[in-house]
Order: C-alpha cells, then sequence, then structure tokens
C-alpha cells in the first residue's frame, strides 16, 4: 500500500523534478553555444581584415558581413537573455508556468523551445493580435483592383 500512495501523490513531483533537471542542463548548453558564438564573432570583429589590396566591392562586401554579424549577434545578446531568464524561473519555481494564463506550459513545448515564456495557445494569440495590428499599416497605400481590372481602366 505504502507504494502505490507515494507513487500517486509524488509521481508527477519526481517526473517534474526530473524534467526541470533536463531542462535546465538543455538551457546551460544552449547559453554556452551562443555564448562560443559571441566570442566568435567578437574574435571575427576584432581581427578584421586588412584593407591592403581590396577593392571597391571587395570593401563593401566586408562592411555588410560586419553588419549582419553585429545584427546576429543582437539576436544572440536577446537569446542569451531568454535563456537567462528561463534559468532564474526554474530557481524561482515558475519556470513552465505561462506568463499570461499561469497555466502549465506543455513539456514537449519546453522540449522544443526550452526559453519559452507562453503557452501554445497565449503564443497564438499574441502572434493573431500582433498580425492584426500590422495589417493596416502594411495595406496603407495599397489599392485593390478587381479580377481584370487595371489601372488604366480607373484613370
Amino acid at each position: 500500500m505504502a507504494a502505490s500512495s507515494s507513487s500517486r501523490g509524488g509521481g508527477k513531483k519526481v517526473l517534474r523534478k526530473t524534467f526541470l533537471k533536463t531542462a535546465k542542463t538543455s538551457l546551460l548548453q544552449m547559453r554556452e553555444q551562443v555564448l562560443e558564438g559571441i566570442e566568435h564573432d567578437a574574435q571575427y570583429n576584432r581581427e578584421g581584415t586588412k584593407d591592403e589590396g581590396m577593392d571597391a566591392y571587395d570593401l563593401a562586401s566586408e562592411e555588410r558581413d560586419r553588419d549582419i554579424s553585429l545584427i546576429l549577434s543582437d539576436r544572440d545578446r536577446l537569446k542569451l537573455q531568454a535563456i537567462d531568464d528561463a534559468l532564474e524561473r526554474i530557481k524561482q519555481g515558475s519556470y513552465g508556468l505561462c506568463e499570461v494564463c499561469e497555466l502549465d506550459i506543455a513539456e514537449e513545448r519546453l522540449k522544443a523551445l526550452p526559453f519559452t515564456r507562453l503557452c501554445i495557445s497565449c503564443q497564438s494569440d499574441q502572434e493573431r493580435e500582433a498580425k492584426q495590428m500590422r495589417r493596416p499599416d502594411d495595406e496603407r497605400g495599397l489599392r485593390r483592383f478587381a479580377v481584370g481590372e487595371s489601372d488604366e481602366e480607373n484613370g
């Protein structure tokens, strides 16, 4: 009897503890990869290339590569912050809870995106709202034509 009562009440807690340990390990590995990428980019930017013997096209290409590298490192910094935030939520005991509806985030979602803050339903709602907010701006200045209609026929 003692075994069945401990498995009923404590089973989910043990599973949760195991899952949190796995999530933490995964987040720490991701963090290390991001930090290595940032360090690699920083080293590349420090070393740079010599301008000697480079024509205008080479210089422009080099400048474009540096711009892309800066954009990527900004993205990496944001990802690093999201990972650190997720690690902090693990410490606080709030990891895996949706920040909007406060329900559990599915473990499958957390395995795929360990630093997510939202359940799939709340994430979908936010994306839908963002799309609706964008729509008027995107369509401004565009005129719709009926099938077979051209600009010349209306002018």
